[in-house]
């Protein structure tokens, strides 16, 4: 039996066409997403009335689904700025910079200590968790800070963000918009994060030591900024900013924070703790070691230094989610979302508008994984060219599942790829304006960042693609 499609279909499938062209001409789509929403809530509900609310209430359905991805990140920021501000983070950097000798191991060095940190703590805080300590070393053995710069960039906005494994914010949104679970999406993603990394960072590496021995490598170092600081919202503004923590203390704490989060690594294996418990397990660590370090750096003015750091986390968390939410206010509504706001209006024979679709298209149009791989690759690349890297997944997710849908299998890698693509490209490693924490800490420009990093992304992402097409 035919799949039937309705006018809410082709609405929905008109307005992703207009979004995708608005995100390739570097357009913000947020009104576009609004407008889509109002117009199928009025074709769904046929009243004026009911299509304003859908808009309101399909804002509360994408931030409650949300809401978990938020916190923990908005958590994990608020306790990394106590442990910058301390110095804590410093002496659990420390011990690793004995290691750094050549620029080679630089390199690598900051990179793998880059992806270990951003993957418990997410790459922004973590370049200035640890840029601050490791840049002056990795320059003093010779590795130029525009190689610091990438290092950091490449292994923690590209390989930690695109998996995302412990905090599960980039596998959540894809997921959900994709009709899978988070773990599907997270196991598939597994070969492709590794294809994409291992390229992606070895190109970049042997590209800067050949433009070296050449004499044709540029620095890229902005005038007037020198290497080694910090970001300038990480320094105390203040006297009662300023937290002082003993030497010995620090040694203490620097060697118990990282146990604990090892320990949540290991009771998540033990627990087979997965998507929300596990990303609970990490924000509720987040939470008491926020407050215990607070509490014991700014003893008297404790109680009002915890809430000050979270509302800083939550202003950060809010800041990067902001754009997110209505755009996925929009996706969430071509699964479950569109029957829970308006009702049953589609077809009684209906699995979904992004499901119906991708029936339909099977139908039409003869489908491979080849064609499925270079969409997803392509559409992931598109919807990161605004820099957020985040906004635009969710579209990722319901592109899969229409060609997943069509194709008969490959749903999970067909996501995953999407989500790679996207990341990578808007996370924070080619968009010149999402390269600014990485470019500031190491003094350079963003603009040779992003040149730097753009032939060795795209010949990751076309290895990564091929891998894609026999996976799915």
């Amino acid at each position: 039996m035919g799949i039937e499609l309705s006018a809410i279909h082709y609405v929905y499938l008109a307005f992703i066409v207009f979004i995708m062209a608005l995100l390739i001409k570097r357009r913000d789509t947020t009104m576009i997403c609004v407008a889509g929403i109002f117009t199928l809530g009025l074709l769904a509900t046929q009243t004026l009335s009911g299509s304003i609310s859908g808009i309101f209430n399909s804002f509360i359905y994408a931030t409650k689904e949300l809401m978990g991805t938020i916190m923990i990140i908005s958590i994990i920021v608020a306790m990394s700025r106590v442990l910058i501000r301390t110095g804590i983070n410093e002496t659990m950097v420390s011990p690793l910079t004995r290691f750094i000798r050549t620029p080679s191991m630089a390199y690598w060095g900051i990179g793998i200590i880059m992806l270990v940190t951003s993957l418990f703590f997410w790459p922004s805080p973590a370049v200035a968790l640890i840029g601050a300590v490791l840049l002056p070393v990795a320059i003093r053995v010779g590795l130029p800070a525009l190689g610091a710069a990438m290092a950091m960039n490449l292994f923690g906005h590209g390989i930690a963000l695109s998996g995302d494994y412990i905090i599960q914010g980039a596998p959540k949104l894809t997921a959900d918009a994709a009709g899978l679970p988070v773990s599907s999406v997270m196991s598939a993603s597994v070969p492709l994060v590794l294809v994409m990394g291992l390229v992606s960072t070895v190109t970049a590496f042997w590209m800067m030591r050949r433009d070296q021995r050449n004499g044709t490598w540029r620095d890229g170092l902005v005038a007037g900024k020198g290497t080694g600081g910090v970001l300038s919202e990480d320094r105390p503004t203040s006297k009662e900013d300023r937290a002082a923590i003993s030497p010995q203390a620090k040694k203490w704490l620097a060697l118990l924070i990282p146990l604990l989060f090892a320990a949540d690594v290991v009771a998540m294996f033990l627990l087979k703790l997965q998507g929300g418990d596990a990303t609970a397990l990490v924000g509720g660590t987040a939470v008491l070691i926020l407050i215990g370090v607070t509490l014991l750096a700014h003893r008297n003015r404790g109680l009002e230094k915890v809430t000050s750091y979270l509302i800083e986390g939550l202003t950060f968390g809010f800041k990067v989610f902001g754009p997110v939410i209505p755009i996925a206010a929009f996706f969430y509504l071509g699964d479950a979302a569109f029957q829970e706001l308006f009702g049953q209006v589609l077809p009684e024979t209906s699995h979904g508008i992004v499901n119906d679709l991708g029936v339909a298209l099977a139908d039409v149009v003869p489908l491979n994984g080849i064609i499925g791989a270079v969409t997803l690759a392509v559409t992931g690349a598109i919807t990161g060219l605004d820099g957020s890297g985040f906004s635009g997944i969710s579209l990722s997710g319901s592109i899969a599942q229409l060609f997943g849908t069509a194709i008969g299998s490959g749903t999970a890698v067909l996501t995953a790829l999407g989500q790679v693509a996207a990341i990578w490209v808007g996370g924070g490693t080619l968009i010149p304006w999402a390269l600014i924490p990485a470019a500031a800490i190491c003094g350079v420009s963003p603009f040779e960042l992003a040149r730097r990093n753009l032939k060795p992304v795209l010949i990751g992402l076309a290895v990564t693609t091929v891998v894609a097409m026999f996976l799915v």
